[in-house]
């Protein structure tokens, strides 16, 4: 990514209104032609190891501006640029990879439970249930690990209805969330290295958001 994207952002959430907007639409105009650069590296790259189907760039970028309906924050764009990779874009309603492109050492790449309904939950604490093994042994391997520390995302405070406060994986029956992600400096995203960095984060990543989703939206529910 170009130091004048960062520059953008930087700008932008000091100035978060319409008007400066306006005034500098040239510099978010080649700040997101930054990131579509980018996106487009990322498709090529990952579709090596995934299947992304025809996906564009299009279709993994999300918009600047926010949706201030029903938020106290009226300020309306977010001080970032984001994108969501995989198979049908970041409309497809499954876990993607999501790259949050963001300054003062914020951008992250992340991956996971997230916002989920209430079956698709009961799916997973279904098979946490049933066997946590296989989830654990992605998220405790070494290579894994060591990129994506720590398990993010709101947990209940207590037991979960219809499971027993002493069961073995009552942490995991726990999250409502589950998200890991990996943070990188402002020199990591201005090197010549950060696409090759994300690429690599996703290819660690895939095997976690691989089982995320057919647990959640592929595999049958037991009645």
């Amino acid at each position: 990514m170009e130091s004048k994207t960062l520059h953008f952002l930087s700008q932008l959430a000091e100035n978060n209104n319409r008007e400066w907007f306006q005034q500098n639409r040239k510099d978010y105009d080649a700040a997101k032609a930054d990131l579509e650069k980018l996106v487009a590296y990322l498709i090529e790259e990952v579709g090596k190891f995934q299947d992304l189907g025809n996906l564009q760039v299009k279709e993994c970028i999300f918009r600047i501006n926010r949706d201030i309906r029903f938020s106290k924050n009226k300020a309306p764009y977010k001080n970032n640029l984001s994108a969501g990779i995989g198979p049908g874009g970041k409309g497809s309603g499954k876990i993607d990879y999501y790259l949050q492109i963001q300054p003062g050492d914020r951008t992250f790449l992340g991956g996971g439970m997230w916002e989920t309904t209430p079956e698709q939950l009961a799916r997973f604490r279904q098979e946490i249930d049933y066997n946590a093994d296989e989830l654990k042994q992605i998220i405790h391997d070494k290579d894994f690990h060591a990129y994506y520390p720590k398990i993010e995302g709101e947990a209940l405070k207590t037991t979960p209805k219809g499971y027993a406060k002493d069961h073995p994986e009552i942490e995991l029956l726990k999250q409502k969330q589950l998200f890991f992600s990996h943070n990188y400096t402002d020199k990591e995203v201005t090197s010549k290295d950060f696409g090759k960095m994300v690429v690599q984060g996703i290819s660690l990543l895939k095997p976690f958001t691989d089982y995320m989703n057919y647990v959640i939206y592929e595999q049958p529910a037991e009645s």
